[in-house]
């Protein structure tokens, strides 16, 4: 267990050390930081690293097995009705409880937080049921994809702009790094009772719709165009008296909220344990202690990312944009992308499922680098943004669009990942750093917030939906030419031996 462990923290290093080393160069340079803002991004890039280690040993004991064998039992034999209620039920439970959907909820005080959190969870669980009946059915992924985000589109024609950004960063939001990695884990188990391997990804892409068409539906209703953000403030740290005291009062919060937010899987777990399961006891130990590591990964993760990286971030955007160089923002914006993507805990629940489903043939390294050149052009769009004010409309329907078109060239498993990927890739890193970048240089241009910065998630979201197809194209096309190639090779070998024959019949 302990080299496992550390096997995951040297991941983690590897994963959080390039953005670490990124920040410390900027702050070196072009955007001096406050001695304190600069311990607390340190101690936070510290616990990110420790606690992914935690999360990912986690995940693999217990997130994973859970979702999975839950996943069998939801795919088998069961009644469609018996399972649809259950399936909603789980997908709503679980997002009420996911810390990010409080957030979210308070940045539209036109519609009272209770209705916004309930609308939003009860969407995901309709959605949940779409995918479990899309995998039943044998329905393929990429039309049932555009035919949802038609609707979306059409429907965001009648929403106050003002919800836009909201809505589309929504769905991004709430998938969360609680929901994402049992969401996938169910997704799994239930594919695995029809055997095809585009099945075992599409769930986290399915339920994303939800959220968006949720916020979409409460905007028409309630018309109105109030919607706030809370200004941040970076916190008065001096010394390292003063930082340890900030995470020491921030602990406790996110131990309730991870503690929250795991419950309901767990509360699953065991009336699925008891009723149809029934895992021999060293399995169900294992799942416990794995639960454990879970536990203390996500408090140790959120507490560095939320009181660590969310003021650096916020600092460095409002002093790079201050710069006679504003726009070194679009660059510096892609670089920070580029290598934030790999310290998403997520991602690498993704990476890791995509190469065992796929038994190798498609590796991590090649996911990866998709999901980072994605994640690069989103950042630098979204810089681009705050720098000419332009409406996010203008980069969210022709990214679909192609993301959509895509679907109907590439092979049906690299879209079933590209979408979920989109879920996967949104995370707390983009909520903690990346949103408070935005925010900070849309406050020091004089840009309007709430249309500008707002909506940087939807464009995490979006771009990896992009790239991670076109990787799919070029894996299409290297085994087109192997296949030609071994096709030419055959038939030139068929010609020598019936020239050998011909040779021999001469002969005789």
């Amino acid at each position: 267990m302990r080299k496992k462990l550390k096997e995951k923290i040297s991941e983690a290093l590897s994963s959080v050390l390039p953005i670490t080393v990124i920040v410390l160069l900027l702050s070196f340079t072009l955007a001096p930081m406050p001695i304190g803002t600069l311990l607390l991004f340190l101690l936070g890039a510290a616990m990110l690293i420790v606690g992914m280690g935690f999360f990912s040993l986690g995940a693999d004991m217990a997130m994973m097995p859970i979702g999975e064998q839950m996943g069998r039992k939801l795919g088998g034999r069961w009644k469609l009705i018996a399972v649809a209620v259950i399936c909603f039920l789980i997908g709503a439970m679980v997002t009420i409880a996911e810390p990010d959907l409080q957030v979210l909820a308070r940045q539209v005080p036109a519609v009272p937080d209770a209705v916004i959190i309930l609308a939003v969870a009860a969407g995901v669980g309709v959605f949940l049921v779409v995918s479990m009946l899309r995998t039943r059915f044998n329905l393929p992924l990429g039309p049932t994809l555009i035919a949802l985000y038609t609707g979306v589109f059409l429907l965001s024609i009648f929403v106050p702009n003002a919800f836009l950004a909201v809505a589309f960063d929504s769905g991004g939001v709430t998938t969360g790094p609680i929901t994402v990695p049992f969401l996938m884990a169910l997704g799994t188990g239930m594919a695995s009772i029809k055997g095809r391997d585009e099945d075992n990804f599409g769930m986290v892409a399915l339920c994303s719709v939800g959220p968006i068409l949720a916020v979409m539906l409460l905007g028409l209703c309630y018309q109105s165009t109030e919607v706030s953000y809370t200004p941040f403030a970076i916190p008065s740290v001096f010394d390292s008296q003063d930082v340890g005291a900030q995470f020491l009062q921030g602990l406790p919060d996110y131990m309730k909220e991870v503690a929250l937010g795991l419950l309901p899987i767990i509360l699953f777990f065991a009336v699925f344990q008891l009723a149809s399961i029934r895992l021999k006891r060293r399995a169900v130990i294992k799942i416990i202690v794995g639960i454990g590591y879970t536990y203390v990964g996500l408090v140790l993760f959120l507490t560095g990312a939320n009181i660590g990286f969310m003021p650096a971030g916020y600092y460095l955007g409002t002093t790079l944009a201050a710069l006679p160089q504003y726009w070194m923002l679009v660059p510096i914006g892609m670089v920070v992308g580029y290598f934030i993507v790999a310290a998403e805990p997520a991602v690498h629940v993704l990476n890791r499922q995509v190469e065992d489903v796929t038994s190798g043939a498609i590796p991590q390294k090649a996911i990866g680098l998709a999901l980072s050149i994605g994640v690069a052009v989103s950042i630098g769009l979204a810089m681009l943004r705050v720098c000419l004010g332009i409406p996010i409309y203008y980069l969210l329907v022709p990214g679909y669009a192609v993301a959509l078109l895509l679907t109907r060239c590439v092979p049906r498993i690299f879209t079933a990942i590209a979408f979920d990927s989109g879920g996967v890739a949104s995370g707390p890193m983009t909520a903690t750093f990346l949103l408070p970048l935005t925010m900070g240089a849309c406050e020091a241009l004089g840009r309007d917030i709430l249309t500008d910065a707002f909506g940087v998630v939807a464009m995490v979201a979006m771009t990896p939906l992009i790239t991670i197809q076109l990787l799919g194209l070029i894996y299409q096309r290297k085994i087109r030419r192997t296949r030609d190639v071994t096709q030419a090779e055959e038939r030139e070998i068929e010609f020598v031996d019936e020239i050998i024959d011909y040779n021999e019949e001469v002969e005789l």
